[in-house]
């Protein structure tokens, strides 16, 4: 009876920590309230008239919302960078920031399913890749393999956040036999779900642009170079802004981190089109088309040579030191690679592998309003749950959130920070 008590009081003070802010809280959250609006009415639209209401054609069946996912389950799996550093080598600077990650992973989860959901069409259409429940060709249906590792992984970050925010309410040290294979299991998880990610693009023996062994370990080399980058940014936010003591070692290591990943996403594209174009087969075309169009058909060419140019500036601005350890460019860096794997991953991986098609057509894709609109939507959910996360998890790590405490926020309690490792 006390714990159900005690989890009542919890709850109700999390709601309360979520009513609580300044302005500048209120005005961001009626801002990403007004675009979740915004993607409901779009994708209402889009419920309603089909997904003729998109661009997607029989010629480019996946397009926008599926280049999204693939994006953010690269962002998602990027918890591992900090998972690995602080719980396999012990870093500690890294593991007091490892919350903050697992948080992201939980919002960018969220966006993941929701992309899966509106490119289907229809909700129902989910029982299609739900085993037991629906009807899938499961176990060889790839895409329910994906979907089955994005709830297991989300299922993970969950316990480990609820577990690590728990026992920090209750002014107690994480357990250690219940965190620590939660967060080890993890890495392995992670790394499944973009490598199952991957095997959804180079099964298909069909569309030869994706069907390359090296699919996989490219998925996770840009992963662990765009999911870092995000966090960078959100670490130095939420440094200055709630007062979380993230030290600067964390950070550059980090930043060194994904200099390594740079590189090998770098040299790991070099192979492929040094294949493609060194064997000049039939297959070349799709290639041909993303770097240097076919005839007048050149809509994709500027979007794929800006991803190389800001992967290869960003490489170079975290190779050296002195300007990875320099904070305006760190976050240039940062914006850099974000920029050029999210157009690496929608433009110049999905229409590719589409264009031309079967019959040698060329349809050139561009979405429509309403795919803009729902991705707005879907992006509003990601930052709308991060934001509640960390508005919650703040005052608990800080110590202003205990139990008993609830009702009047005291100052940090010494020592609050370390409840984030155990």
């Amino acid at each position: 009876m006390r714990g159900v008590i005690g989890l009542w009081g919890f709850l109700q003070g999390c709601a309360r920590e979520v009513a609580r802010g300044g302005k500048a809280y209120k005005a961001w959250i009626a801002v990403l309230l007004a675009v979740i609006a915004l993607g409901v009415a779009a994708y209402v639209h889009q419920a309603r008239t089909g997904l003729i209401a998109t661009n997607l054609r029989d010629q480019v069946s996946w397009a926008f919302y599926i280049g999204n996912f693939t994006f953010l389950v690269g962002v998602a799996a990027a918890a591992v960078m900090l998972v690995i550093p602080a719980y396999v080598y012990g870093w500690k600077p890294i593991k007091e920031v490892v919350l903050l990650g697992e948080l992201l992973a939980i919002s960018a989860l969220a966006m993941c399913l929701l992309f899966i959901m509106v490119d289907m069409g229809r909700p129902d259409r989910l029982l299609h890749m739900a085993p037991l429940l629906g009807t899938p060709n499961w176990p060889a249906s790839l895409l329910t393999w994906d979907a089955l590792v994005l709830n297991v992984y989300l299922l993970v970050n969950v316990a480990v956040v609820l577990h690590i925010l728990w026992k920090a309410y209750r002014g107690e040290q994480p357990t250690k036999k219940i965190l620590v294979p939660l967060v080890i299991a993890s890495i392995p998880i992670a790394i499944s779900v973009h490598t199952v990610t991957a095997f959804l693009y180079n099964g298909m023996a069909a569309r030869p642009y994706w069907n390359a062994s090296i699919l996989a370990p490219r998925f996770l080399a840009s992963a662990f170079c765009s999911g870092p980058a995000v966090m960078l940014i959100l670490f130095q936010i939420l440094r200055r802004t709630a007062g979380i003591p993230i030290k600067d070692e964390a950070i550059w290591k980090v930043a060194e981190l994904m200099a390594y990943a740079m590189f090998l996403n770098l040299f790991l594209l070099g192979a492929e089109v040094f294949k493609e174009f060194y064997s000049n087969t039939e297959h070349v075309l799709y290639t041909r088309y993303l770097w240097f169009g076919i005839g007048e058909h050149t809509a994709l060419v500027p979007y794929a040579w800006l991803a190389l140019a800001c992967s290869v500036t960003a490489f170079l601005l975290f190779l050296v030191p002195k300007t990875r350890k320099n904070a305006i460019t760190l976050n240039v860096g940062c914006v850099l690679i974000w920029a050029g794997v999210y157009i690496e991953k929608g433009m110049g991986l999905v229409i590719p592998g589409f264009t031309p098609d079967t019959l040698g057509e060329i349809y050139e894709y561009t979405p429509t309003f309403t795919e803009w609109g729902i991705a707005a939507g879907v992006f509003g959910v990601g930052f709308l749950i991060f934001t509640i996360l960390v508005k919650i998890s703040v005052p608990i790590l800080v110590g202003t959130f205990r139990t008993g405490e609830a009702h009047a926020p005291s100052a940090p309690a010494a020592g609050a920070t370390p409840a984030l490792s155990p």
